[in-house]
């Protein structure tokens, strides 16, 4: 990794890339520091909680939320956008064939989409962000106007963010979106040490402040990064491992000549779903919690139904609501991150249609007959890969619920580690692409 960096830095095109890609970066990070218009910032510290949903943006954000900055709703109504066009190409036929024949033609018009939705969804957030908090003394005069200028301002920085992410892509070093959520979590690190450096020399006196060594302190500072280190050999570990289904062609005429039997192998991921069932599963564990938020002033003085299903949906985030309602929102937490896991991983790969176009250019699995006893073979090892990868992704996302019971308080937790070494592989992996393209453009110069 550090290698392809330091060739990319020697590389006059890769490095102007990277210091393009780095001006959009401190672009972003300034906007997280500017408030929207009409916030009273001293009663925002006093009002503003991030949890569940809200605390998921507000990590991928880089504390934009906490601060209600333009980039307060990060680029999460684009995430949700794109997800939603993904499924809807699997449902339309006329989307699905677009997506698979369309061309660049296609991948504009699906792009086209993506950004609609985008706006849609950030119009129906950014009015349930202002409506969530028009009640608690946040904005200095709650009112039409007030609510059309907040409402404006956050549609207008996830409009800018989407535009960033663009520009990363096509003119940066690549991943424009995945790079800003990765900026976004890193942002975090410097809260996290500082963590740390509370546990190893906590504050005994005020005033004067005077910090003591503590051995405890830094015993669960040292497992806390062996942990993370374990955590994060993990997740490349689960990233980059693949099961490789070999694939026979027999010899065929291409024209008039004859090509030879090939031997390849069909890549199939451990992990094919990525991130994605996380998000899902956590949005929508959290969605009643948000809802309830936004039309109750004081959601904890609930009683009854609606106060369990408050504290259900707030267990994802919170440890207050006490160990009963914890335990039964994270197994409800994993079986949907299993299923989610499952859908989008057999949304995205079908196994008849690999094996028909197997099938269709004379090729077999050995061992295995062309046709459905080739479908079936493959589902059967989607399917074990889909249960490893849905019960990694699992442990990764309630880790966290279960550190909220000690008195620790990491910023970075497993789902946020996920991402961050997901986009860094991705990431090396677009800067070696990019310079070998170089490589061998200048050889054919």
């Amino acid at each position: 990794m550090f290698k392809t960096i330091k060739n990319a830095l020697k590389t006059p095109d890769v490095r102007k890339r990277l210091m393009y890609t780095l001006l959009l970066v401190v672009l972003f990070r300034l906007g997280c520091y500017i408030t929207v218009p009409g916030v009273n910032i001293i009663a925002l510290n006093e009002a503003m909680t991030t949890n569940g949903f809200t605390g998921f943006i507000d990590l991928i954000s880089g504390g934009a939320f906490s601060r209600f900055s333009i980039f307060a709703m990060s680029i999460s109504p684009y995430i949700t956008s794109s997800i939603v066009v993904q499924l809807l190409g699997m449902i339309i036929p006329s989307w699905e064939r677009m997506i698979k024949e369309g061309g660049e033609e296609g991948k504009r018009i699906m792009n086209k989409w993506t950004k609609i939705i985008t706006i849609i969804l950030a119009l129906v957030e950014a009015t349930g962000i202002y409506l969530s908090y028009k009640t608690s003394g946040v904005f200095i005069n709650p009112g039409l106007l007030t609510g059309i200028l907040i409402i404006a301002s956050l549609v207008a920085g996830t409009s800018l963010l989407m535009w960033l992410g663009e520009q990363i892509t096509s003119k940066g070093i690549g991943n424009g979106i995945s790079i800003i959520i990765f900026i976004g979590i890193i942002s975090g690190l410097p809260s996290a040490v500082t963590t740390m450096w509370d546990l190893i020399m906590p504050v005994i006196s005020q005033n004067p402040v005077v910090r003591q060594f503590s051995t405890i302190g830094l015993l669960t500072s040292l497992g806390i990064i062996i942990g993370a280190l374990l955590l994060v050999a993990g997740v490349v570990f689960v990233q980059q491992a693949e099961r490789r289904v070999p694939v026979q062609y027999s010899k065929k005429v291409v024209g008039r000549r004859m090509v030879g039997a090939q031997s390849t192998h069909i890549p199939l991921k451990l992990a094919m779903a990525g991130v994605i069932p996380v998000i899902f599963a956590s949005s929508f564990m959290t969605f009643p919690a948000m809802i309830i938020s936004m039309f109750v002033k004081d959601p904890s003085a609930l009683t009854g139904f609606w106060a369990g299903v408050y504290k259900f949906s707030m267990a994802t985030s919170s440890s207050s609501v006490g160990w009963g309602y914890s335990l039964a929102n994270a197994i409800v937490y994993l079986l949907l991150i299993m299923g989610f896991t499952f859908f989008y991983t057999y949304a995205t790969f079908n196994p008849a249609e690999v094996s028909n176009n197997i099938k269709k250019n004379g090729g077999f699995i050995p061992g295995i007959r062309a046709g459905k006893p080739t479908t079936d073979y493959l589902s059967s090892i989607i399917t074990k890969l889909t249960i490893f990868g849905g019960l990694f992704l699992a442990v990764i996302a309630i880790l966290p619920m279960l550190l909220r019971f000690t008195n620790l308080n990491v910023s970075f937790g497993g789902t946020s580690i996920l991402i961050v070494v997901g986009v860094a592989l991705e990431t090396v992996q677009q800067l070696e692409s990019q310079l070998v393209m170089r490589h061998y453009k200048g050889f054919l110069e």
